[in-house]
């Protein structure tokens, strides 16, 4: 039997390497879309790895209260882009009080927008967020130059802004912005602040931005009562879940809310790894999709070896009959046409999981190379997915012309011309 398995992969190498041009060129369907899954695979563990990675820089003892109700597993109501106006700057500071939350230690509620920003002859589009006095404690950073603002400037709706770094650069240049006066919508405020430089963090760029008094940013910009966001931290992350339940108790006994099951709440409370879970589950579930939506061109490589496996068996007749005539029966025929359809797919998948890890690993230097924390995955269940399924392509559709080809009579093989 050995013997045999030598020389069915002794014939099938010297059928590929007699026509090497075709033999490429029906295998390159197949070096693509495994390629594309290998890649696919990889780039979405690498941009999971960047996300997760993001999040994380913000602190796991950190809590989320966001407006609207959600699935246990699935994304808030306002993380749709719909406008809830359920959460309020006085819940925020009712979250604040330790008979409430004894384990929070700081509360910072947000309401964000978009604005330009003027000074003298210079004008600048940037983000505007407004928080209250705890921003510091809860999302870390520091003041470069000048101060925060503190938590009577925030109830005095007091016009006082404290300048990202990119933000105070493109207005001040190398000029002093401490103690200059803007404007934002046609209203007046004096810059108090500039944070040191940070960079992006959870995707945030936290440089290119203008942060205001909350009540100011309602009130005077944004024109609302509600808020965004608010986010609380925690003691110790060991208090999570005791945290997250005295949130929940204190924001439905605001809200009029009787049903303590959570099926009736107008918000979401969120812990990091709560987020962190969410997030790597969509991400998992999108990158699975992306890669089925690859394999599906190995079907497109398995249509073209089953066409050039029917032009080999029709090129081959004379041959099949000779064989046959000397003693070959049809499992002997249909096992070497397998053979052959399935080296062909096999040596197309090895070639594209090779160019797959190449290029996965050119867009993670690449990412690395613009900052980005990205990791170079290549996982053993996607080379193993892979080859099972080019080898899986060349069974099924080199059957048809296996089968074909060991149906063939002997006699009438030998008179074909």
């Amino acid at each position: 039997m050995l013997d045999y398995c030598k020389q069915c992969v002794k014939i099938s190498v010297k059928a590929l390497l007699a026509n090497k041009a075709r033999s490429f060129l029906t295998m390159l369907g197949i070096i693509i879309g495994v390629g594309a899954v290998i890649v696919i695979m990889a780039v979405g563990a690498g941009a999971q790895s960047l996300i997760l990675a993001q999040v994380k820089t913000l602190g796991t003892n950190l809590i989320g209260v966001m407006p609207g109700k959600s699935e246990e597993t699935g994304p808030p109501t306002a993380a749709m882009g719909i406008v809830i106006t359920t959460l309020t700057y006085d819940d925020a500071m009712a979250l604040r009080d330790p008979k409430n939350a004894p384990n929070i230690v700081e509360v910072v509620a947000y309401t964000i927008g978009i604005g330009t920003v003027s000074w003298e002859s210079n004008s600048y589009d940037t983000n505007l967020k407004g928080s209250t006095a705890g921003y510091l404690e809860v999302e870390g950073g520091e003041v470069g130059q000048g101060r925060f603002f503190t938590e009577e400037e925030e109830k005095n709706m007091a016009r006082v802004a404290v300048l990202g770094s990119a933000v105070k650069n493109e207005l001040f240049g190398e000029s002093e912005a401490v103690g200059q006066r803007i404007k934002i919508k046609k209203h007046t405020f004096e810059v108090i602040g500039v944070m040191k430089e940070r960079g992006t963090v959870a995707f945030q760029d936290y440089d290119d931005q203008i942060l205001l008094p909350i009540k100011t940013m309602q009130k005077l910009i944004a024109g609302v009562n509600h808020l965004g966001l608010i986010r609380a931290k925690v003691d110790d992350e060991n208090n999570i879940q005791r945290a997250i339940n005295d949130v929940e108790i204190t924001l439905r006994e605001r809200h009029d809310i009787t049903d303590m099951s959570g099926a009736s709440d107008d918000f979401t409370v969120r812990s990091a790894a709560e987020a962190l879970d969410v997030i790597t589950t969509v991400t998992d579930a999108l990158r699975y999709f992306l890669a089925a939506m690859a394999a599906l061109s190995l079907l497109v490589g398995g249509i073209g070896i089953m066409n050039i496996m029917l032009v080999s068996v029709t090129e081959r007749t004379r041959e099949i009959g000779l064989r046959k005539a000397v003693g070959a029966d049809n499992f002997n025929i249909m096992s070497q046409f397998l053979m052959e359809a399935v080296a062909v797919t096999l040596l197309g998948g090895i070639i594209g999981i090779v160019g797959g890890v190449i290029v996965s690993y050119l867009i993670a230097v690449g990412a690395r190379f613009l900052d980005y924390e990205w990791e170079f995955i290549v996982s053993p269940f996607s080379v193993i997915l892979a080859v099972s399924v080019s080898m899986l392509v060349g069974l099924v559709f080199g059957l048809y012309p296996a089968r074909k080809a060991s149906k063939l009579e002997p006699v009438e093989a030998l008179r074909y011309e």
